[in-house]
C-alpha cells in the first residue's frame, strides 16, 4: 500500500520546501517539510478587495509612510540645531567672547571634544587652561566610566582615589534633580575634600556657590552635592527620609561595622525617571583600618578585581533584580604625578612598618596590621569539616544582637587530645531571643542530645522592663529551653585564654584550638580583628567582634572532657591488664 505522504508530496510539489538546487528539505522524521506561508503559483487566500478599498488603504500607507519620515527628519533637525548650539557656545569661549567667573570661564567638557574638528581638539589637549580634571589613563579612568551600582575603589595611598570620587559626584549636576551625597568619618576630615572642591567645581560648573554653614554645593543647574559625617552609626539617621542619587565615602575602612553603608544604599534613590535607573554607591579605601575586615568580605573576597559581582534580590512580586558591585584596585603608579620622581614611594618606604608598607604602597588587603592573634595561621588552624563522632562532648557560645549580628558558635572537644573544634557557626542580624533560639534548634535537630552553652551576661540584665529578657526568652519554651548560663565577660583573660588555645599542643603536636574552614566569620575575625590603640591587651571593640566574643566566652566557660570519655578514650589507646585476673579488674 502507498504511503499517503508520499501521494500528496508527489501530487502536490509546490507545496513544500526546497532549496536552491530544488531538492526538498526534509524534516528530522526523513518527510519533506511543508512551505510557511503563500504557495508558489497559488494566489494568496486573503479578502479580495474592491478597487476603491485598495486605494484608499494605498493612501493611507503612503500619509504614515511621510509622517515616519518627517519624525526622522524632525530629530534630525533637533540633532543638528544643538550641535551647531554646541560649537557655538564652544566657539565663544575658544574665542574669550563670554564674560569670565573667576577667570576659568572658558572651560571645555571632555564629552564636548567629540563636536569638534580633530586639528581644534589636538589644539585644545596642548592648551591646558581648557581642561579643568583630566583622569588618569588606569583605574582612574576605569573607575569614572564603569556603570555598576556598587564600586569600591580602592589600594594604595597616592592612587588619586579622592579626586575621582570628587569628579564622580559631580556627574549628573547638569540635572536640576541630582543629590549627592559625600561622606568621611568626621566633619575635621572633610576639610581637604571640600578645599579640593573649591577648586575644582567652578571650573567645571562656572557659577557654582559652596554655602559654608550648610556644607552644600549649589549648581547652576539647582542640582547639589552634600558634604556629611559618620562618627557614630547613629549619625546615619540625619540622612533618614531623604533621597540622593549619588552616595560617595573616602575611606570607607574608617566605618567599623557595615551598618551605616548599608543603610545608605536605602537612600539611594531618585524619582525622576532620568536619574532613577543611574542612582549610584562609589567609595574609596585603603587597606587596613577598623573596617578592614568587612570592607574585604564585601568587595574584595567574592570576586576577582575589576570583575562586576551580581548579587540578586527578589522582589516581592516575585521578580528577581540584579544588582552589581566591582572593586577597582589602584597603586601609586596609577597617578603619574605624585609617582614621578619617587619621592612619595620613598616616604612611604620609609614607614619601617612592613605590614604597613605592604598596604600603603603595594595596596595588599592580605598583609594584616596590628592583629590580634598574629599566632593565627590558616595552614594549621583550619580543617576540612568531618562528620563530628557523637560521643564527643560539645558546647556553644552565643553573643546576642538585633542590628549587629548574632553569632552562636558550636564546638566539640576530641577526647584524644582535649582540641576544641570549632565546627558550625550561625551569624544572622535581626534575630529576637525567641527567633534566635528557634534558628540555633533548627541547627541542632540532628545532635543527638542537647547542648549546653554560655550566653552574653547583658542579655539577662532588666533595664528598665518588666518584660522577659533575651536570655529567658531563650531558655523559655517558645525559644528552644536551650541549657544557657551567663557567660564570664572578663576580656582580657579571655584574650588570654584564646591565645593559650591557638597554641601548639605538645603531645599531640597540633592546635589546642582548630576550626572548620566553613565557619567563615569567626575566622576571618581572628584572622583580621585589631588591637586596641589604647589597649594593647584587648581588641579593637570598634572593629567587628561579634564571633569573637562568642568564641571567647566560650573557651572562658572552661570548656574540657567529661572523666568517663576521657577515660574510655585512653583506654582505647593502651592495652588494658586487669589486677584480678580472677574477676577481671
Amino acid at each position: 500500500m502507498t504511503n499517503p505522504i508520499e501521494l500528496d508530496w508527489e501530487a502536490n510539489p509546490q507545496d513544500y520546501q526546497t532549496d536552491e538546487d530544488g531538492l526538498f528539505v526534509l524534516k528530522k522524521d526523513g518527510t519533506p517539510a511543508k512551505r510557511r506561508g503563500r504557495k508558489l503559483g497559488v494566489k494568496s487566500k486573503g479578502y479580495n478587495l474592491h478597487s476603491e478599498t485598495k486605494a484608499k488603504n494605498k493612501v493611507r500607507r503612503s500619509i504614515a509612510k511621510d509622517k515616519r519620515d518627517l519624525v526622522r527628519l524632525e530629530k534630525k533637525i533637533t540633532n543638528k540645531r544643538y550641535k551647531a548650539k554646541k560649537k557655538r557656545e564652544l566657539a565663544n569661549k575658544l574665542d574669550g567672547k563670554k564674560g569670565r567667573v573667576s577667570g576659568n570661564n572658558n572651560i571645555i567638557a571632555q564629552t564636548d571634544l567629540d563636536l569638534l574638528p580633530d586639528y581644534t581638539k589636538e589644539y585644545i589637549k596642548k592648551d591646558k587652561s581648557f581642561i579643568a580634571f583630566e583622569a588618569n589613563a588606569g583605574p582612574q579612568t576605569d573607575f569614572l566610566a564603569s556603570s555598576e551600582n556598587d564600586i569600591l575603589y580602592g589600594g594604595a595611598a597616592g592612587g588619586g582615589k579622592s579626586y575621582a570620587l570628587l569628579i564622580d559626584a559631580i556627574r549628573y549636576s547638569g540635572h536640576k534633580a541630582h543629590r549627592a551625597l559625600l561622606l568621611r568619618r568626621t566633619l575635621n576630615e572633610l576639610e581637604e575634600l571640600i578645599d579640593i572642591s573649591r577648586e575644582l567645581y567652578p571650573l567645571a560648573y562656572p557659577g557654582a556657590v559652596y554655602k559654608e554653614t550648610k556644607k552644600i554645593w549649589y549648581f547652576p543647574s539647582g542640582a547639589q552635592l552634600k558634604f556629611g559625617y559618620l562618627e557614630k552609626d547613629s549619625d546615619v539617621y540625619q540622612y533618614q527620609g531623604k533621597a540622593f542619587s549619588w552616595i560617595g565615602f573616602d575611606e570607607l575602612t574608617q566605618l567599623p561595622n557595615s551598618f551605616p553603608w548599608d543603610y545608605l544604599r536605602s537612600r539611594c534613590r531618585s524619582a525622576n525617571p532620568v536619574l532613577k535607573p543611574l542612582c549610584t554607591m562609589r567609595a574609596t579605601a585603603n587597606p587596613g583600618g577598623v573596617g578592614h575586615a568587612w570592607v574585604k568580605k564585601m568587595y574584595i573576597d567574592k570576586v576577582e578585581p575589576n570583575t562586576t559581582q551580581r548579587v540578586w534580590v527578589q522582589l516581592q512580586s516575585g521578580i528577581k533584580k540584579v544588582i552589581t558591585r566591582k572593586f577597582i584596585p589602584a597603586k601609586l603608579s596609577d597617578n603619574p604625578i605624585l609617582a614621578e620622581g619617587g619621592e612619595y614611594e620613598a616616604m612611604l618606604l620609609s614607614l619601617g612598618d612592613p605590614i604597613l608598607v605592604k598596604r600603603l604602597l603595594e595596596g595588599d588587603w592580605d598583609a594584616v596590621d596590628g592583629a590580634a592573634f598574629p599566632e593565627f595561621d590558616a595552614k594549621i588552624h583550619l580543617i576540612a569539616p568531618f562528620e563530628i563522632p557523637a560521643n564527643w562532648e560539645r558546647i556553644k557560645g552565643i553573643d546576642y544582637g538585633y542590628r549587629a549580628p548574632s553569632c552562636c558558635l558550636w564546638a566539640a572537644i576530641n577526647p584524644e587530645d582535649g582540641t576544641l573544634i570549632i565546627y558550625r557557626e550561625l551569624y544572622e542580624k535581626g534575630l529576637t531571643g525567641i527567633k534566635l533560639g528557634q534558628r540555633i534548634s533548627e541547627m541542632e535537630a540532628e545532635e543527638y542530645r542537647v547542648i549546653s552553652g554560655v550566653l552574653d551576661g547583658a542579655s539577662w540584665n532588666q533595664t528598665g522592663t518588666t518584660g522577659p529578657t533575651v536570655g529567658e526568652e531563650l531558655t523559655g519554651r517558645e525559644g528552644g529551653r536551650h541549657k544557657l548560663r551567663r557567660a564570664d565577660k572578663n576580656r582580657v583573660a579571655g584574650k588570654i585564654q584564646l591565645h593559650e588555645r591557638l597554641g601548639i599542643n605538645q603531645r599531640s603536636s597540633r592546635p589546642k584550638m582548630q576550626f572548620f574552614h566553613n565557619c567563615t566569620n569567626i575566622v576571618e575575625q581572628m584572622n583580621n580583628i585589631p588591637l586596641d590603640p589604647n589597649n594593647k591587651e584587648d581588641v579593637d571593640t570598634k572593629a567587628e567582634d561579634h564571633a569573637y566574643d562568642a568564641l571567647r566566652y566560650l573557651v572562658m566557660s572552661r570548656p574540657r572532657m567529661d572523666d568517663r570519655f576521657m577515660r574510655a578514650a585512653q583506654f582505647k589507646k593502651q592495652q588494658y591488664i586487669p589486677f584480678d585476673s580472677k574477676f577481671g579488674y
